[in-house]
């Protein structure tokens, strides 16, 4: 009488890809979900997508932005914008849509009942990012498009280091929001917080005046902050440098505190 032994190596490989495959097809169909909640907001859409291409538009439309400025280091005010109109895209979608989005989740229940289900309520926050993410690329690259038709604005001479700067300002803002959605008791307190930090923020980001304009104790504030560095990185590999590693690590270390505040403090229920 012969025994078999049981094929254990295949089954158990077999599983793992078939719990990958499963996990894979949740997460898309949740990005899909998501991303359909997303373009449903007339509002949210409007702002977070129109607002910095039309701003780009308005902004080039002004003769003077379009003429080589010494007192700016002999670049266009134009020049100058296309990153901090891309990270105000990133911003509005990282502390409004994030911490709203969130919240409201979470006073639905939502996120309660996904954490009784196979779904990993994991699964709805890395697809909700990767909204966020697809979102602020598309913002950015129409704002490019537009710059660079309209207003001869070039391209990023430094084309990898502007992709990586750019990850990363959407990882620190995605991060930010979390946080705040962790310690916000409810979708209306997320809102106000992530209102409320924006617009200083933008300011350090260069919004109403750019960087090249500020006081040397103002850019040295900007740096630190997480938009001040973004715009910082995404200017730098405008002009052909790689990202400063000031601004990577500020934004890193942005990407890894938050990060961890929110795990730490993040209430499924």
């Amino acid at each position: 009488m012969t025994t078999q032994a049981a094929p254990e190596a295949l089954p158990r490989g077999d599983a793992l890809a078939a719990r990958r495959t499963r996990t894979a097809r949740v997460l898309g169909a949740m990005t899909r979900s998501e991303a359909r909640l997303l373009w449903r907001e007339p509002v949210i859409v409007m702002f977070a997508v129109g607002l910095p291409v039309v701003l780009v538009a308005i902004l080039g439309s002004v003769p003077a932005f379009r003429d080589v400025d010494p007192e700016l280091g002999g670049v266009r005010v134009i020049d100058l914008y296309l990153p901090i109109t891309s990270v105000m895209a990133v911003a509005m979608l990282g502390l409004n849509l994030t911490t709203v989005t969130l919240g409201g989740y979470r006073e639905k229940g939502i996120l309660k009942r996904l954490a009784t289900t196979p779904v990993s309520p994991l699964l709805l926050l890395a697809a909700h990012g990767l909204v966020v993410a697809g979102t602020a690329v598309l913002v950015a690259v129409l704002a490019h498009l537009v710059g660079a038709v309209a207003f001869d604005v070039p391209v990023p001479e430094q084309p990898v280091g502007y992709a990586l700067a750019f990850s990363l300002t959407i990882a620190t803002l995605v991060a930010l929001g979390l946080l705040i959605a962790a310690v916000a008791p409810s979708a209306g307190a997320a809102n106000g917080i992530g209102t409320g930090l924006f617009f200083p923020l933008m300011f350090f980001a260069g919004l109403w005046a750019p960087r090249e304009a500020m006081p040397d104790v103002l850019v040295r504030i900007s740096d630190a902050t997480p938009l001040g560095a973004a715009v910082g990185a995404l200017q730098d590999s405008m002009a052909g440098s790689w990202p400063g590693a000031v601004h990577v690590g500020v934004m890193a270390a942005y990407i890894v505190l938050c990060g961890a505040g929110a795990a730490r403090w993040f209430r499924w229920t």
